[in-house]
């Protein structure tokens, strides 16, 4: 894309290009994940309350929940089948 060939000449990596939410399934993913489970089901009553209701929702969803594209095991579970 126009983007990447003016951020290599800029010197910038491909971390600092956004994209299209087509070219990058697994975020979008996560982003429909935590809008449908957190986002949409949750009535915050401050800054607070959001930073502590959405990271008990980040840490159960890195941690505890089994996902797809670790053979359904949790992450800590396939941390530890590889470190083995």
């Amino acid at each position: 894309t126009p983007w990447l060939e003016l951020a290599k000449l800029s010197g910038l990596g491909r971390e600092h290009y956004t994209g299209k939410p087509i070219e990058n399934a697994f975020i979008e993913s996560f982003n429909g994940k935590m809008r449908d489970e957190c986002l949409n089901e949750n009535w915050f009553v401050s800054l607070e309350d959001a930073r502590r209701t959405i990271e008990e929702w980040r840490i159960d969803y890195n941690e505890n929940r089994p996902h797809t594209s670790l053979g359904d095991l949790t992450p800590n579970e396939f941390k530890n089948q590889v470190t083995r």
